[in-house]
């Protein structure tokens, strides 16, 4: 298939064909063959030349795609009225991964500062340079933000992450008429192609009933993801031991449980890429200058929490989160009289909540030690689906 998109600059190509160079030198050295996920990493996160580390803007009108922060205020100022009653169980700090352009870091720390809620730190993990020098601009007034290298071994506050697990490298696994083969890459003819390679056998262990997916079932595995979950649960747990206060973790992406996400139907997979506001599904398409991303297994992630000793709090749709956590209360602060205010923040609304747009496939996991969330977001907590 040929993609009909925007053509990239001179530069931007150039260090593409830096990195295509650099991904089939990893080939070659590794006989012809390297994993998916290792394609991914390197797509994503090579340094200088990744999409996440080399220096284009990825967010906003001039980027490849959009978060909620970036839609609406609305989003971070609700976020924080869950974010005081936990940060209130805690040492009253934050940590968020992949922290976009500062966006809901800064509307949360306003919000919260008008709340009268202390936030003694604010730690940004961020691996992108073009969106690290944004956030610090973003976040100029508030002397609470710092940026980290890496997740501290023990912490105790909440940890948040903003379609962070959606941009984890994950493996591609096929079904075979022999049985499942892992669908790695080579490098023909000048030419990325997928090869296939027999399978291991802890890849399957999370689709739930393997044996009834058709021939030709092509889907993902989440092991970057759920190693982070572990690592980010070590530390809440050591946390609480180590001071006696409590930690939670709020993810919030797109995705599915398990039973959901490998349905037979689903059987080309989630995996889909982000250049300049156009979505298409060749991973391939000029590296470093696109977005590649999968949709969550949280059943996967869950799993990966209370293995590691945290507690499973909540898990719900993004509309009803949001609903429950006082989204309509915030719209409400401007009178719909106010027409030219308040409809833009209504459209707004719209497409945070809507079924139709991020409503549903947007999921909230919040998973913690010590902590107790607000009976509202109680209430709501659909867990049992995963």
């Amino acid at each position: 298939m040929q993609l009909q998109l925007p053509e990239p600059s001179a530069d931007a190509l150039s260090a593409s064909r830096s990195l295509q160079a650099l991904i089939a030198d990893e080939i070659q050295r590794h006989s012809g063959w390297i994993s998916f996920s290792r394609f991914m990493e390197l797509a994503l996160y090579a340094p200088g030349l990744g999409y996440y580390s080399g220096g284009a803007a990825k967010l906003g009108k001039d980027g490849d795609f959009t978060t909620a922060p970036e839609i609406t205020p609305l989003f971070g100022q609700t976020l924080a009225q869950v974010v005081a009653a936990v940060l209130d169980q805690t040492d009253a700090q934050i940590i968020e991964f992949g922290a976009g352009t500062g966006k809901l870091a800064h509307d949360l720390l306003r919000e919260l500062t008008t709340m009268g809620v202390h936030i003694s730190a604010y730690g940004i993990v961020e691996l992108s340079g073009e969106l690290r020098e944004r956030q610090q601009l973003t976040l100029i007034d508030f002397p609470q933000a710092v940026w980290l290298e890496r997740m501290p071994e023990a912490f105790s506050g909440l940890i948040i992450g903003n379609e962070v697990l959606d941009a984890m490298p994950v493996h591609l696994v096929v079904k075979a008429q022999d049985g499942w083969k892992e669908r790695g890459v080579g490098y023909e003819n000048g030419k990325f192609v997928y090869q296939d390679r027999p399978c291991e056998s802890w890849m399957v262990k999370q689709i739930p009933h393997p044996d009834i997916l058709p021939p030709g079932y092509l889907t993902e595995v989440h092991p970057v993801a759920t190693g982070f979950m572990k690592s980010v649960a070590d530390a809440l747990c050591a946390g609480y031991k180590h001071s006696g206060n409590g930690g939670a973790l709020m993810m919030i992406d797109y995705g599915f449980p398990a039973h959901e996400y490998y349905l037979p139907q689903r059987n080309q997979g989630t995996l889909m890429c982000h250049y300049r506001h156009h979505a298409h599904p060749d991973p391939f398409y000029f590296p470093g200058l696109q977005d590649i991303t999968a949709h969550v297994d949280f059943t996967a992630m869950a799993r990966a929490g209370l293995e590691t000793g945290l507690d499973l709090l909540a898990y719900m749709n993004q509309a009803a989160f949001l609903l429950s956590a006082g989204l309509g209360d915030v719209l409400l602060r401007t009178s719909p009289v106010e027409s030219l205010h308040y409809l833009p923040q209504a459209n707004a609304v719209q497409k945070l909540t809507s079924p139709a747009e991020m409503g549903e496939l947007f999921k909230v996991l919040v998973m913690g030690k010590n902590i107790g969330l607000p009976d509202s977001i109680i209430r709501s907590d659909r867990s049992g689906r995963l």
